[in-house]
């Protein structure tokens, strides 16, 4: 087939197929061709984050059967609850996943990998099999793909610079010298390109941060949207990216939901679409249609409980309460940005040819269409904690339960900013969202999506956050006690002085738990 001439992808250009048609004697070809002599076998573990079983290539049979066979691995290390007398579980290589590795001591090829149990059968607490199968069983049920991708937003810290210092609260895209770290945003754009993430577009964003000893400069990468199992992949493989480029450089790369004790927090928005025959079905000619208003009531309607997915620490929970555009309610509206769900420009209503003309004077070039109709609506919940493949399936489970229930526009028209201002609340804690998640565990564990047990190490992992963050306070609690003792000692008889230490001890009480419960869930994500 014919390449694209801008086609960044090398291992496409190499075979002259599509990805999605590797096998694994392509790559076999291509380990050849490139003089590569390491494989990685790649996969997402139980705290979501990328692990690696490096394979140094010893014959073009030990090449095949890595990339057929794929190796096992001990569950138990991988995923929480696993019983250690039967944990070894099987790694299966996705051909379709294949990259080219620029980080390690030399260039290697890596694949994502799929568990699969004892049997052969996928592996029920595995988070790609979950967001696999929950994408399944919404087609099944509707005959429509969810698409998604995220927005992804992401601090870079190092010591402050002298020359062009960084403006508080003034990075949204900014341009070099202003905004720092540009060729970082461009060294990860060129790498993820190159790996078959489709992007948008990366920029600085708002947050910037001046402390004494350190500048936090935040950034967004937008990707562009894929079927729900690639969409939690590409984020996963984004985030350890930036991470790779940014240590490369000297740099701390975090995710954190709050980083400081000013600014803004790091949020993971989540556009997606549903698509039929290559048609979005949210939108038409007159705006969102039905389908988009009952999405977005599933969105609005399972949003306390997907917080549980998308909000995982203490910190989630603080941006909910401090953050200028971060929401707390749960409604919805037309690019609007304080609501929990967006429904962004996307250049409806016939507007494009007359701003190309107008921009253009005298062009007479044909206005390309799209494909598939860019509309998205954005669900503006998780953060940098989120655990992405159960957020993503998650969202799939609440679109499946609302496209076909009875009450659901009702639902949309009730939770719209331009008609109504009174709603309800997302939760306060990581407790609260686990108390949501376990009253509606039911839906969640339907068709086969979510185990279990599972289920019950979200819950566990959520109050035992909760558990911690109270036990540090307490500690800090003890200490201020312990100080107001001894200024008591030392001035019995200052009575205001007292009183006013007694205010400032408990707020600095607030300020060192806040700033351990930052420092705790630094490189949450």
């Amino acid at each position: 087939m014919a390449i694209d001439a801008f086609e960044p992808h090398p291992l496409v250009r190499l075979l002259g197929k599509p990805a999605a048609d590797f096998t694994a004697g392509d790559l076999v070809r291509a380990v050849e061709e490139l003089g590569l002599s390491q494989v990685n076998l790649r996969y997402v573990a139980g705290d979501g984050r990328l692990k690696t079983v490096a394979f140094p290539i010893n014959s073009r049979e030990h090449l095949l059967e890595v990339l057929t066979r794929g190796e096992r691995v001990d569950g138990s290390s991988v995923f929480a609850g696993t019983d250690p007398d039967a944990s070894d579980v099987y790694i299966v290589p996705r051909h379709r996943t294949a990259f080219l590795n620029p980080f390690g001591e030399r260039c290697s090829l890596d694949v994502l990998c799929s568990f699969y149990a004892e049997d052969g059968t996928p592996l029920p607490c595995a988070r790609e099999q979950i967001v696999r199968r929950a994408a399944e069983v919404l087609t099944q049920e509707t005959g429509m793909t969810l698409e998604a991708f995220g927005e992804l937003e992401y601090y870079l810290v190092d010591e402050p610079e002298r020359l062009y210092p960084v403006e508080e609260e003034r990075g949204y895209q900014e341009s070099a010298p202003f905004s720092k770290h540009q060729q970082v945003r461009e060294q990860v754009l060129g790498h993820l390109s190159a790996m078959g993430v489709p992007l948008k577009y990366a920029h600085g964003e708002v947050g910037n941060i001046l402390e004494e000893d350190r500048q936090l400069v935040q950034h967004e990468i937008e990707l562009k949207p894929v079927p729900l199992e690639q969409a939690a992949d590409h984020l996963v493989l984004t985030k350890w990216v930036v991470r790779e480029v940014a240590y490369a450089h000297g740099l701390e790369a975090t995710f954190a939901p709050l980083v400081s004790g000013e600014g803004a927090g790091n949020g993971l928005h989540i556009h997606s679409r549903l698509v039929q025959g290559g048609a979005n079905t949210i939108v038409n000619d007159e705006g969102i249609t039905d389908t988009g208003r009952r999405l977005i009531a599933g969105y609005l309607a399972a949003a306390r409980t997907l917080s549980a997915f998308g909000n995982t620490v203490p910190t989630s929970y603080l941006r909910f309460a401090e953050g200028d555009e971060s929401p707390e309610e749960i409604c919805w509206g037309m690019t609007d940005r304080t609501g929990l769900v967006r429904v962004p420009l996307a250049w409806g209503g016939d507007v494009l040819a007359d701003m190309v003309a107008h921009a253009n004077p005298g062009s007479t070039e044909p206005i390309p269409e799209p494909a598939t109709d860019p509309q998205t609506v954005e669900l503006r919940l998780a953060d940098g904690s989120a655990d992405v493949h159960l957020l993503l399936a998650g969202m799939a489970v609440a679109a499946k339960r609302w496209l076909g229930d009875p009450g659901s526009l009702e639902l949309a028209e009730r939770l719209d900013t331009a008609n109504h201002d009174d709603f309800e609340q997302l939760p306060t804690s990581c407790t609260e969202s686990a108390d949501v998640l376990e009253a509606q565990r039911e839906m969640f564990e339907a068709d086969g999506v979510f185990p279990g047990q599972l289920i019950d190490a979200v819950l566990a992992g959520l109050r035992e956050a909760d558990a911690d963050a109270d036990a540090d306070a307490a500690d800090n609690d003890a200490d201020d006690d312990d100080d107001a003792a001894d200024d008591d000692d030392d001035d019995t008889d200052d009575t205001d002085d007292t009183d006013d230490g007694t205010q400032r001890g408990e707020r600095a009480s607030d300020d060192d738990a806040r700033e351990e419960l930052i420092r705790r869930h630094w490189h949450v994500g």
